[in-house]
């Protein structure tokens, strides 16, 4: 399966926000993620386990590059307040933060994008999102560096730059590669696309 745009019900008697709607499909669909952007809703369903494992071994060179101190935290699934509605946001599968993040929460659970360094994400079923959508929430949010593991086409997108609703630079990473990403993050940090790919390859 893969996300699928939710609107939300006509029929009722009173206005419902779309945080409201949002909350009940959370309730409904234990483990998806569901997120507001460019007003529309967002359900996916849970990723697979080399989906995680991916994660897990991207955590690696960001903590032992000291990622998780005094000025920065490492997250997995934190709440990004988005600016291009009144209730949208989303849920990058993992971001570098300002260690003070707790001091600038929006509301529901979500936080100011000018805590965040740096939002990554590894693709599922939903891999068009994470490649279209959440590059331009993500530009207009002015998120510096967004990395995307794109586990369907087997590269590493690495953009930064953000104007207006797009990245000014965006490359493309294929296996073989090793990327060194932009030490504005907090720290110099190479990551290894074919041992990523690997890492979340699922079972043929």
């Amino acid at each position: 399966m893969s996300a699928a745009p939710v609107e939300p019900p006509l029929d009722s008697s009173a206005p419902t926000s779309l945080t409201a709607v949002a909350d009940r499909l959370m309730e409904h669909f234990p483990g998806h993620r569901v997120e507001i952007i460019g007003g529309t809703i967002l359900v996916t369903p849970p990723p697979d386990g080399p989906h995680g494992d991916a994660l897990s071994e991207l955590m690696v060179p960001f903590l032992n590059a000291g990622l998780l101190g005094e000025q920065t935290r490492v997250i997995q699934g934190i709440g990004l307040w988005l600016p291009d509605g009144p209730e949208d946001y989303a849920i990058p599968d993992f971001s570098v933060v300002d260690a003070d993040y707790r001091d600038h929460l929006v509301e529901n659970g979500c936080y100011d994008p000018a805590v965040f360094r740096l939002a990554l994400e590894v693709t599922s079923s939903n891999y068009q999102q994470d490649l279209r959508v959440k590059v331009a929430a993500y530009a207009m949010a002015k998120i510096p560096v967004y990395v995307i593991l794109d586990r369907k086409h087997q590269r590493l997108h690495v953009l930064t730059d953000p104007v207006a609703n797009e990245y000014d630079t965006h490359r493309v990473h294929a296996p073989g590669e090793l990327v060194t990403l932009p030490e504005s993050i907090g720290a110099k940090v190479t990551l290894d696309v074919t041992a990523l790919l690997k890492a979340g390859q699922p079972r043929t």
